[in-house]
């Protein structure tokens, strides 16, 4: 497998560090480098020739997709629902189609269910049997994270993290959630920045950039947090508390889904550029990569089932949702 030469970054870091009272968006903000506030997006995939590995189960233009409760779910945003495979057999057994009033950003598992966040106002309980459950929303959700036993919810329109009664507000676009510990580190596209927050407190942390276009971001059972570069073709890797900057590691074709197997220490990144799904090995200190394979058009969203290994890459063009091993 083909190997790149990594830069890893131990106690040292390059970047703009800003404390949370200096996050709202100002000539001056330091995080601010780029020209535009434009957050970046999946690459325009080519057209695919060829098969391409694994079977193709046919579903909409998806959005997100996950695995829990022995389904895999796929946000699907025309006519927008979330449809339930069969975690075993996908391409050979009918769906289950669950009705969402409006298109989910993301999908996240809780327990034997997902839920599918939708900024138009709802986070929807799916679970298994397709039974669903919806609680209104205000302030635009777009993302979800459980820890610590509390319920954090991401508002992009409100520019703040909801915990429960309270809100962590000063940052311009929390895009993404992601636990590292009992610490939380928040995205911010626009500013391709990513934040230490801790849910108790009224405003985030201090703030590093995170590359030209950084879209999203996973954890690992180390309590690293990996980012992508779409528009600079990078993986990086962040500690917490404080956040730092540990990794850099370049990855060209417009990475942008993640998805982590904690049972294997495989982090999955698609390229949407090429058409393609990568497995890196981050048991150490620098990603080693031991899978590459090639995907549906428009390779948007990836999942892992924790139990085999199999990875669900779901098209953002509607080709369907192929299922690879």
């Amino acid at each position: 497998m083909r190997r790149l030469a990594a830069v890893v970054l131990t106690g040292v870091f390059t970047g703009a560090v800003v404390s949370g009272c200096a996050t709202e968006e100002s000539p001056g903000d330091p995080l601010q480098v780029a020209a535009t506030l434009e957050p970046a997006r999946p690459a325009v995939s080519p057209a695919r020739s060829g098969e391409v590995p694994g079977a193709v189960a046919p579903v909409g233009r998806a959005s997100s997709v996950a695995v829990a409760g022995g389904r895999v779910a796929v946000a699907v945003t025309d006519p927008p629902s979330v449809v339930l495979f069969p975690l075993d057999a996908p391409s050979s057994s009918p769906p289950v189609t669950v009705a969402l009033p409006g298109p989910a950003e993301r999908l996240v598992v809780a327990g034997e269910a997902v839920e599918a966040v939708v900024p138009a106002g709802a986070v929807v309980t799916v679970r298994p049997d397709g039974s669903s459950s919806s609680r209104e929303v205000a302030g635009g959700p777009v993302d979800v994270l459980s820890v610590g036993g509390r319920t954090l919810v991401a508002q992009r329109e409100a520019r703040r993290v909801a915990v429960g009664d309270h809100a962590v507000t000063g940052i311009s676009s929390p895009d993404r959630l992601v636990a590292a510990g009992d610490r939380v580190v928040v995205l911010d596209r626009p500013r391709s920045a990513v934040f230490d927050l801790d849910p108790s407190a009224d405003r985030p942390g201090a703030g590093l950039r995170a590359g030209d276009g950084a879209t999203n971001a996973v954890s690992d059972r180390f309590g690293r947090v990996f980012v992508v570069d779409t528009r600079g073709g990078e993986l990086m890797a962040f500690s917490a508390d404080p956040v730092l900057m540990r990794l850099r590691y370049p990855l060209p074709g417009a990475p942008y889904g993640m998805a982590y197997d904690a049972d294997r220490d495989l982090l999955w990144v698609t390229l949407t550029e090429r058409n393609e799904v990568v497995g890196f090995d981050v048991s150490g200190a620098e990603p080693v990569e031991r899978h590459r394979h090639a995907t549906v058009r428009q390779p948007d969203s990836v999942a892992v089932d924790p139990g085999s290994g199999r990875v669900f890459v779901a098209s953002g063009d509607g080709q369907g949702l192929q299922v690879i091993g």
